[in-house]
Order: structure tokens, then sequence, then C-alpha cells
């Protein structure tokens, strides 16, 4: 069973959401949060899966509530609902840790297939919404250091080359395509990369590749 908790501060919203998750066979909801200091206290003593997170609420914003639970429970993921679109609040939640994003008026289906995706250990910034967040996040990226962090040197040549593709919102199969190589092959590679890196997911082996200067900006194969 994947456990979630719903972290939103409109009633309506969590009853509705509890209604879809509650119809899966293989998720569970725990439990409910009206803020982000509420998210975050029972983030602490449910232990959920994934935490279904609302942006703006009282108290504590949907952003440091993430923030606090990643850095606190790293086996607790953190899926991202938002009104907002792709703006400056999910590139911040994604910073913050999230493991991805969903707009609110999503179907029902698609809410339910990401909490699987997200509680998977995938992360769910699908490669079509790479390619069209990549550039805005990395204009807002700050600047680069003028050395790649020493953990890359760990990388293989090849593992290099996937991170790279990765980056720029490939998926695994674009990925196998591009170096000719097995479905197999590239997840491995790709679990090498995040192990080595000590990242949770591609969402941030995107912004670590942007941040550090792995890949720059507007640039393209």
């Amino acid at each position: 069973m994947t456990s979630v908790l719903i972290a939103d501060d409109q009633a309506l919203v969590r009853v509705g959401l509890r209604k879809i998750l509650e119809a899966e066979p293989q998720m569970e909801v725990v439990g409910e949060a009206a803020d982000g200091e509420d998210a975050v206290a029972e983030a602490g003593r449910l232990r959920p899966d994934i935490v279904l997170m609302d942006i703006r609420m009282p108290a504590l914003d949907g952003i440091e509530a993430t923030r606090r639970i990643v850095a606190a429970q790293p086996g607790t993921r953190v899926l991202i609902l938002t009104t907002f679109g792709l703006d400056t609040y999910v590139y911040d939640s994604l910073r913050a840790g999230a493991s991805g994003f969903m707009l609110k008026d999503a179907p029902p289906e698609e809410i339910a297939a990401a909490v699987r995706i997200v509680s998977s250990g995938e992360a769910l910034l699908a490669p079509a919404v790479t390619r069209s967040v990549i550039e805005e996040f990395a204009k807002q990226s700050p600047a680069p250091p003028a050395a790649p962090p020493t953990a890359v040197e760990e990388l293989t040549p090849r593992e290099r080359e996937v991170l790279d593709l990765l980056a720029r919102g490939l998926s695994n199969s674009e990925i196998c395509e591009q170096l000719v190589i097995s479905d197999a092959t590239a997840k491995t590679h790709v679990a090498r990369i995040l192990q080595k890196l000590d990242l949770r997911d591609r969402v941030q082996a995107v912004i670590y590749a942007y941040e550090t200067g792995l890949v720059a900006p507007g640039s393209r194969r």
C-alpha cells in the first residue's frame, strides 16, 4: 500500500483528493493537513510514502514545508499540486526537494497515476514537461561554480553522456535510441548517476546539471 498525506488549506480540495485516492486499490490516505506547519508535523508523525502538497497555505507555505519534510525524512516524497502552472513557485518547489508537480485541475486518473509514479521512485517531470520547464528554470538558476563538484568525477564517460541527455529532458527510451543501448542499461546508468551524485530522482538530476554548469541554458545536441 502507498500511504498518502494530503496537505491543502481548502477542505473541499482535501475531500476531493481523498475520494480520488481512496478509490485506488493500492493507496491509503493516512492523514490530512490544513497548513504547512501541520503538514510537517503530520509527515513526521505518520511517515507517509507521499505528501500531496499545496503551495499557498497559511502558517508555512508548501515550498518551505517541502524543504523541511525532505530534509528530515528522505523516504517521504513530495508531489506538489498547484494552480499556478509553470511559474516560480514550481521551480522553487523543485529546488526544495519535490519529486514533481501536478496541476490541481488535472483529471482524477492523472492525479492517481502521478502518485503511483512518484511512489515507485520515479520523478513526475515527464520529458515533454521537462523540455518546457528547463529553459525557464535555467534562467532562474544561480551562476554555476567555476568547476563542477568533485562528485562528478566519479561518473564514467558514459554516465556523463546519460546525465547530459537526462538533463535535456530525454526519456529512457530516447536515451536508448540516442546512445544505442538497451532499456535495462539506461535504467542502470540513471540509477548509478543518482547514487553517485546523491540525488533522489530525475528532477533533481536536471536541477543539479544546470546549477553546477554541466549543461548550459539553450544548449542542444
